[in-house]
């Protein structure tokens, strides 16, 4: 992900085959309209989702394509997505900068 062309964010999501196969998720790249857009076509949409974040340096590779000095620190965000039937739907993994990064969550006890 670029903000003002500067890269800020590596995203690796994975998908089950079954939703996947056959869809522009099977490919590598963006997808055009959005994986959230296309997942809820085809009836996948987020009931719940599990973030795991943690704070490490930047490995080597994660440095020269995110254009930071070696062992900078990042924020490692893990999420996963679970429909109404609790259903792991997507997972993704993003490494972000975390120079000007704020997190908000909004917590709703259903």
């Amino acid at each position: 992900m670029l903000l003002d062309g500067r890269p800020v964010e590596l995203t690796d999501s994975w998908y089950p085959v079954e939703i996947a196969d056959g869809t522009a998720l099977a490919a590598m790249g963006k997808i055009k309209g959005g994986a959230v857009t296309l997942l809820a076509n085809l009836g996948h949409s987020v009931h719940e989702a599990r973030e795991d974040i943690a704070f490490r340096n930047a490995t080597a590779d994660e440095a020269a394509e995110l254009n930071l000095p070696a062992g900078t620190p990042v924020i490692v965000l893990s999420r996963t997505c679970l429909d109404a039937e609790g259903v792991v739907f997507e997972v993704s993994v993003m490494v972000m900068v975390a120079e000007g990064r704020r997190l908000r969550y909004r917590l709703i006890a259903g």
